[in-house]
């Protein structure tokens, strides 16, 4: 037996990947203190001209000088290149670290909710953050701590003028909180606006045809282009506000410029201070400002990017630190449901109570009642991807969630009510696009399910690409094809949630002859039947009213006793035909 569980690493959380980057962050560090000192050789430059090479006229000296900023600039050049391109490297190691977890979240999100429209705004919040990372504004970040430098040469050259630059960029800063405080609720009212359409527009892709035929159209254009308008009011009343403090902030830096100027002047005129300090006072403080000014420019990514990061985390406590599971003995297809209470996701309220039974190897249990009564609930239920609210449901005694992910989803298979076939060919969809997909494993399966014959009469046999969705096949091929993927690889246990919904008489004949061979086999099957030639090959049945059973047992015995009484109030033909197609 094997005892060795899947290795599946702890789920990485934003410090984690931070750690991860720590070295890369350190290094951007160091290169920023270098490129802001290396920022003052402009100004020093400037310094030396009108002080010293203009008072001695010495040729030699300004090409010394010419030739030692050159070699500085090129070396800063460099620094600025390696850091440029190490921000690049570690946007996209945050990428590559948090784009598998976050594809995770999105399918559990898919598969722990009600709706069918699956969420991608993590994803391309993880794009906006890479591309933050990558851009100007984390130069910003690294080069602002460094602005003191400048101050300080700055006070050397005189005290008015420290307090100059200092009054100057604590007014920038106050400007940039400025920035915070009013950008902040528009630009996150603007996010959740711009996801909702993105999501209407979402579904209303995936039902144009609905849309089309029954001419709601133009009704959902409007109802989308409501949602579309207000996300584009709050983006511009968020563009507004940051390009109004954006615009001031230039205007008083510029200003700023020019009274460090006049004041430089001044003292030049007391011949407190050369030219050449007035000169290089000034562009030392353009640059001490620069990434303030850079910082307020880039508020609105800096935020979009936050508030992303904060989606991002939030996606991610949605799974599981730690998923490693010891793998137990392979299961056979013995099933038992204790006392369980379930219901979609975010729901407290349960839609199935008290449920309980019990079936072997071989069994094959029918679940029937009126629509509402929580079959569906139940088929999600016992393939765990709905978790019990209380109570349980065990495969070989052993609770759903004592299995390994992998080795269980191996020895299940399940066909849900709303059919769903992936972009790829046949093959891959029945092989349950398993890199090692066995072939002979495909076409045992697809005859199992009575839908080899057709396969190969489609126009590249196991090979047809079948479209999104599986738009090249007819509803009946795809919940045919759908159903050889459920029995792909011999599961233990396998649950039909109504699989005869779109398929004709040949169709429902070969799903009968399926489950009578997958009882022989020694699966367990469980099918949520509407119609009842659903139930023709089953031996127990399990009756479903409002959530709870009200009756389970041999078929013939459930019928007799429990869905006769419903005859009362539904008609006794209904009654009748369930027991002649039954049978």
């Amino acid at each position: 037996m094997s005892v060795q569980g899947s290795q599946t690493p702890p789920q990485p959380t934003l410090a984690v990947v931070l750690s991860a980057c720590r070295g890369a962050l350190i290094g951007i560090g160091a290169i920023s203190f270098f490129t802001n000192l290396l920022m003052l050789t402009g100004p020093l430059f400037m310094l030396q001209i009108y002080d010293r090479v203009l008072t001695s006229r010495s040729v030699p000296t300004l090409v010394a000088l010419l030739v030692l900023v050159a070699g500085l600039f090129a070396f800063m050049g460099v620094l600025e290149l390696i850091r440029s391109r190490l921000l690049v490297r570690v946007g996209l190691r945050i990428d590559r670290i948090l784009n598998g977890p976050v594809f995770d979240a999105i399918l559990k999100g898919g598969r722990c909710t009600a709706s069918r429209t699956s969420d991608t705004q993590t994803l391309r919040d993880l794009d906006q953050l890479r591309q933050f990372v990558s851009g100007p504004g984390p130069l910003a970040i690294f080069d602002m701590p460094w602005a003191p430098i400048y101050f300080a040469v700055i006070f050397m050259f005189h005290w008015w003028l420290g307090m100059v630059a200092v009054i100057g960029a604590a007014i920038l800063l106050v400007l940039s909180l400025l920035n915070e405080f009013t950008s902040k609720r528009p630009l996150a009212e603007a996010s959740a606006k711009t996801a909702k359409s993105f999501a209407l527009a979402e579904a209303g892709r995936r039902n144009s045809e609905v849309l089309r035929a029954m001419g709601m159209a133009d009704a959902y254009h409007d109802r989308w282009a409501v949602q579309r308008q207000g996300a584009l009011g709050s983006h511009t009343q968020a563009s507004d506000v940051a390009g109004t403090i954006t615009a001031v902030t230039k205007v008083t830096r510029l200003f700023l410029q020019s009274l460090m100027l006049a004041t430089g002047a001044y003292l030049a005129l007391q011949q407190i201070v050369t030219p050449g300090i007035m000169i290089a006072a000034s562009i030392i403080l353009s640059r001490a400002l620069a990434p303030i000014e850079q910082a307020v420019g880039n508020w609105r990514a800096f935020i979009s990017a936050r508030q992303g990061a904060k989606r991002i985390k939030a996606a991610l406590e949605t799974l599981p630190e730690n998923d490693t599971r010891m793998a137990l003995p392979e299961p056979k297809g013995k099933l038992s449901v204790s006392r369980l209470y379930a219901a979609p996701p975010g729901i407290t309220e349960p839609v199935l109570k008290a449920i309980n039974f019990k079936i072997e190897p071989g069994d094959a249990l029918g679940v029937i009642g009126p629509s509402a009564s929580g079959k569906s609930t139940l088929a999600r239920a016992l393939v765990g991807v709905w978790p019990a609210l209380k109570g349980a449901v065990r495969l070989n005694r052993a609770a759903l969630d004592q299995w390994d992910a992998k080795q269980l989803g191996r020895n299940i298979g399940y066909l849900p009510q709303d059919v769903e076939l992936f972009d790829g060919t046949v093959e891959e969809n029945i092989g349950r696009f398993d890199p090692d997909r066995d072939p002979e494993a495909i076409v045992a399966a697809a005859q199992k399910a009575g839908v080899h014959d057709l396969i190969l009469h489609l126009s590249d046999g196991y090979q047809t690409q079948i479209g999104e969705g599986g738009a090249v096949l007819s509803a009946g091929q795809r919940q045919r094809v759908a159903l050889a993927r459920a029995l792909y690889g011999d599961p233990v246990f396998v649950v039909l949630d109504e699989p005869n919904s779109n398929l004709d008489s040949d169709g429902e004949c070969a799903l009968t002859e399926a489950i009578l061979i997958l009882r022989e086999e020694g699966c367990a099957v469980v099918v949520m039947a509407h119609r009842p030639s659903a139930i023709a090959a089953v031996n127990l049945l399990l009756v479903l009213r409002d959530g709870r059973q009200v009756g389970f047992g041999p078929k013939d015995e459930v019928l007799r006793e429990h869905v006769q009484g419903a005859a009362d109030a539904t008609g006794r033909g209904n009654v009748r035909k369930i027991r002649r197609r039954s049978a």
